[in-house]
C-alpha cells in the first residue's frame, strides 16, 4: 500500500466513530514524523509506503488509510527528554541562553502543564536528552527531570548560520 496523503486524525472523530474502528498502528519516532518518504510496517505486519505529496509533519493519530472499519494510524513513540523547571524568570533566561548556545531545540509548556516529576512550576522547558545538558543543569542547580514523553510536535533544529 502506498499512502500519499493523510485522510484525517483520530482526534477529529467522534467517540462512536472511533469505537467501531479496527486500528493498525505505525509507531514513529520524532525524526520519522518529519520524513515525507519512507517505508514502514504496522503493528500487524502490513507494509506501508509513505510518499506524502504535501509537505507536512505527521502527528499522533493521523489516519493514513481508511477502508470501511479498518484504519492505518500513526502512533508517536515517546522521546527521551529533559524537562526543566527554572525557579525564576532569570534562571529561565540563563538556561534558555546556555542551552540555545548548544543548539538544542527546545519546546515550552505553560504553568498548567502536568508533569508528575516536577509539580508546582510556572512553566517548563523541554529539550531532547543530552548528557552534557544534564550535567550543566545539575551543576547550575536547576530543577529538572529526565522522562520519556510523547511529544505532540517533534523537535526540529533551527536552520541558521553564524
Amino acid at each position: 500500500m502506498i499512502v500519499e496523503a493523510v485522510v484525517g486524525n483520530l482526534a477529529e472523530l467522534t467517540e462512536q466513530e472511533r469505537s467501531g474502528l479496527h486500528l493498525e498502528r505505525i509507531a514513529l519516532s520524532g525524526p520519522e514524523l518529519r520524513k515525507r518518504v519512507q517505508r514502514v510496517v504496522t503493528d500487524q505486519g502490513t507494509e506501508v509506503g509513505i510518499r506524502l505529496a504535501e509537505r507536512r509533519e505527521l502527528k499522533d493519530g493521523d489516519i493514513l488509510h481508511r477502508e470501511g472499519s479498518n484504519a492505518v494510524v500513526v502512533s508517536t513513540l515517546p522521546t527521551d527528554v529533559l524537562v526543566v523547571a527554572p525557579a525564576t524568570v532569570e534562571q529561565m533566561g540563563f538556561v534558555a541562553h546556555s542551552l540555545g548556545n548548544r543548539h538544542l531545540p527546545a519546546q515550552f509548556l505553560g504553568p498548567g502543564a502536568e508533569v508528575p516529576e516536577l509539580p508546582g512550576h510556572d512553566g517548563l522547558m523541554l529539550v531532547q536528552y543530552d548528557h552534557t545538558a544534564e550535567a550543566f543543569l545539575r551543576e547550575a542547580g536547576v530543577r529538572f527531570a529526565r522522562v520519556e514523553r510523547q511529544m505532540e510536535i517533534p523537535f526540529r533544529h533551527a536552520e541558521h548560520t553564524h
